[in-house]
């Protein structure tokens, strides 16, 4: 079964396909057939004005439309898209998704900070490890932060914070944001060790990919924080050359890094596992359950 999920971030729009068999056993086999990435970078207009800008706004149509040719070209019936923390800033997102499903039949649902953290843990990556540790999934996007902590084989707390790579990159995030994130996070993780991070978002699956481990082998707090340094020392220009990253990824990378580094330190983390998971992919998880039960209509 053909499968696709639209994610509306605030540095880039994904468009994820997948093909979704079940095994035997009932085990279920997702295979990722195409994953495609455009820097809309929305989140650059909303976070400074609190709207997207008629420009934008065209990219975002075109975008979809784009997309709508790859689903047809693949055969895909079904469809989730959803859109987050810049789409939910701004004070004209009911007007964009209007133009949207007017001009490409597309419905995108602005999703809360919460269903984000929900979405995201739908992988469930940590059920498959050993319960001998806690873990804490950190998404980081660019306008917002969930985490979701798993401990004692259940789900211990899911939680959104508005703050983000564009954000930082801004300066529009203030010290009591940082302090309540770190609050909750010692709250929230106390009595807990031994608890091992999972990575997701665009800057991480980068650092990771730069670091050259092998998959499934953890990046280290030590080794983030060296990234974080020795990144910062550098210009966006010179990050571009030194690593060879576009430009929409050069400035929003420091930021994340600097986000991963605080949490894994707030909740006394020092391994991070990057095993390339994402909104979309938990998208894709939801979907599938609802075709199962005849809870989605056709695209």
């Amino acid at each position: 079964m053909k499968l696709a999920a639209i994610d509306i971030g605030s540095n880039a729009a994904r468009l994820l396909i997948s093909d979704v068999t079940e095994e035997a056993k009932g085990q279920l086999n997702f295979n990722k057939l195409n994953l495609v990435r455009v820097p809309l970078r929305l989140g650059f207009d909303v976070f400074e004005t609190g709207e997207i800008s008629k420009a934008k706004i065209n990219k975002v149509v075109e975008t979809i439309k784009a997309y709508k040719h790859l689903l047809s070209i693949y055969d895909v019936k079904y469809l989730k898209a959803c859109a987050t923390s810049a789409m939910r800033d701004a004070r004209n997102a009911q007007e964009i998704i209007r133009k949207v499903k007017l001009e490409t039949g597309v419905e995108i649902k602005v999703i809360s900070g919460d269903e984000e953290a929900s979405y995201i843990y739908e992988n469930h990556i940590a059920e498959n490890l050993d319960k001998e540790h806690s873990y804490l999934y950190i998404d980081v996007g660019g306008g917002s932060t969930e985490l979701t902590f798993f401990a004692e084989g259940k789900l211990m707390f899911k939680e959104s914070f508005n703050i983000g790579a564009i954000r930082l990159l801004k300066g529009l995030v203030e010290e009591k944001q940082w302090d309540e994130m770190k609050n909750y996070l010692k709250l929230g993780t106390k009595g807990h060790d031994d608890i091992i991070a999972i990575g997701s978002g665009g800057n991480i699956n980068k650092v990771f990919s730069l670091s050259k481990r092998k998959e499934g082998k953890p990046l280290t707090h030590e080794l983030l924080k060296d990234y974080l340094r020795e990144m910062s020392s550098f210009t966006v220009e010179e990050r571009m050359k030194m690593y060879k990253l576009r430009e929409d990824r050069a400035d929003v990378i420091v930021p994340a890094l600097l986000i991963y580094v605080n949490v894994m330190r707030w909740a006394g983390i020092e391994e991070i596992y990057v095993p390339k998971i994402g909104l979309a992919d938990g998208l894709i998880h939801m979907l599938y359950e609802e075709v199962k039960t005849k809870r989605v209509e056709v695209v």
